[in-house]
This record gives C-alpha cells, sequence and structure tokens, in this order.
C-alpha cells in the first residue's frame, strides 16, 4: 500500500506515531546487523536506570554501517520530518544515530517524551521526530517500544497507565516513527533472546543535538559524505547566520583547502535581507 507522508503526518498529529510498513528491504537491514555485530558484542551495559542495566547503546552508525545512510535519509521518513518539524525551523537536522540491544531480564523503561531534553515551551511546537527501525522482530514480549496513543496531545500529563500502552508488531524493514511529545518507552524483554533496534531521530537545527554531531562526524570524516547528508548532520548554516565557521556555512570545512582567512558573509532569510538592505539604502540617502 502506497501511503503518502501527508497521511502518516497526520496520523503523527492524531495519535504521536505511526508504523511505515515494509519502508525499508529487509536485506539493508541484515547487513546492518552483520556490521554492527562486533560492537554490539564489545559495548558494556548501560549503566543507570533510564538507559537500563541490562541495555547496551551505541551511535555514530553513519561510521559503523554504510546502510545506515539508507535509513537516515530514507525519502519518506524526510518528508514526514519535514512536514513535522519545518513549521519551526527553516532546515531539519540529525539528532542521534543510536543501536540499542534489549537483554532478557530487562526491566521497562521509564515513560518519558525526548523532547524534555530540551527546556523551551512544550505544546507549541515539535521538537524531534524519532523513527524506530527494528533489526530483530519486536513484541511485548521481548521489549518491543510502549507508546501512549494520544499523548502528544496533553504534554502536561507526566505518566499514563501502564496498561494503556500499545506495543506495535514490527519486523525489519518496518519504520516506526512518532513524535518528541510523545509518551514512550523500551519494553521489559521477558523472552529468552535480545531484542535490537536502531533509532534515527531528526530535530529543529537550530537545537543542540543529543549526539553532538559535529565530534561525531568531524569534518575529516563528513567530508566523505554526499552534501545532503552533510548538511543533515550540521555542516549548514540555519538562517539568519546561525551555526556558521568565521561568518560562513560551515560546509566550507570540507573543502580540501581551508583559507585561513575567510570574509563573513550574510546568511539571512529573504525578508531579513530586504530588511537590511532597505536600511543600508536609507542611511545612504538612496530612499526619497
Amino acid at each position: 500500500m502506497n501511503v503518502s507522508a501527508d497521511s502518516y503526518a497526520a496520523r503523527l498529529d492524531r495519535d504521536g506515531w505511526c508504523v511505515m510498513q515494509s519502508a525499508l528491504d529487509s536485506a539493508v537491514l541484515r547487513q546492518v546487523e552483520l556490521d554492527l555485530e562486533p560492537r554490539f558484542a564489545a559495548t558494556p551495559l548501560c549503566q543507570g536506570a533510564f538507559y537500563g542495566e541490562r541495555t547496551r547503546r551505541f551511535g555514530s552508525l553513519l561510521s559503523r554501517s554504510p546502510g545506515i545512510e539508507q535509513l537516515v535519509m530514507h525519502s519518506q521518513v524526510l518528508a514526514v520530518a519535514e512536514r513535522m518539524l519545518l513549521p519551526w525551523c527553516e532546515r531539519i537536522a540529525l539528532n542521534l544515530t543510536q543501536a540499542i540491544e534489549i537483554h532478557p531480564g530487562a526491566l521497562p523503561q521509564l515513560p518519558h517524551r525526548d523532547q524534555d531534553m530540551w527546556q523551551g515551551p512544550k505544546g507549541t511546537l515539535e521538537y524531534l521526530v524519532n523513527v524506530m527501525w527494528p533489526l530483530t522482530i519486536f513484541t511485548r514480549e521481548n521489549g518491543g517500544t510502549r507508546l501512549w496513543t494520544g499523548s502528544n496531545l496533553d504534554q502536561d500529563v507526566p505518566v499514563l497507565p501502564e496498561e494503556d500502552a500499545v506495543v506495535p508488531s514490527l519486523w525489519p524493514g518496518d519504520a516506526l516513527v512518532f513524535l518528541g511529545s510523545t509518551l514512550h518507552g523500551g519494553g521489559g524483554n521477558v523472552s529468552a533472546r535480545p531484542r535490537r533496534g536502531i533509532v534515527i531521530s531528526y530535530c529543529l537545527s537550530w537545537l543542540k543535538p543529543f549526539e553532538l554531531q559535529w565530534l561525531v562526524y568531524p569534518p575529516q570524516v563528513a567530508r566523505h559524505f554526499a552534501p545532503e547528508l552533510a548538511a543533515l548532520i550540521g555542516y549548514a548554516q540555519h538562517r539568519p547566520n546561525l551555526g556558521n565557521v568565521e561568518g560562513q556555512c560551515p560546509s566550507i570545512l570540507l573543502g580540501d583547502n581551508v583559507p585561513d582567512f575567510l570574509p563573513a558573509i550574510d546568511a539571512l532569510r529573504p525578508d531579513q535581507a530586504e530588511g537590511a538592505e532597505l536600511y543600508v539604502r536609507s542611511q545612504l540617502g538612496e530612499l526619497g
């Protein structure tokens, strides 16, 4: 079934989450899991009540498997994320790539809203869109993601009854999309095998991301990315002039030869550029 980005966005507005079934060839996810297998094996279990002490997590996934780019740059996912976030920003940014392995015996994670990492006003804008890509089948028994339908509509309620949580059954290739305003949490794993998944999230690009993309993918790494991917991870300005390097777009750092001295160059929205130009002209006496 071909579902439009507008339809998915409408479901997100209404329910706070939706599932894109068979969004990607499951073979891509199988190869990604193979690429990440050594990292899953070597990464220590998390510490702390929130991350979960029967859970493994690691990031920097664009450097760990070529297939991650297909997840991050999935055209329909990006279209949905932009529909949800562009009302409050000029461009969206990559917030996080993280692999998660929930082991048998893991307890359910504390229900939370990911937007609460930022202390801005809530209920008037969306801060981020999450996408969970399962590497193994997700079920209630093995720790599939719990979601509270409609919790995005009343964000003043910090906790909802556990019996109200929905756990979508997911297969590798499906994409679970949910808002940063949606109450959710990883499930407890009462099965005999670990549950593996990858979460990719996108945020307003004027926010500080959860995972510091510029440190995770410094210029010597990012210069090998496609320009669109490099821009998504932060090598692009958000007008007016936000996120610049010496007054220029940070993409200049991805070139082979970066000049020692650079002129600062305006990066303004059209209305701001017009206002600034009119002001200069008025100072020069060019306006009657």
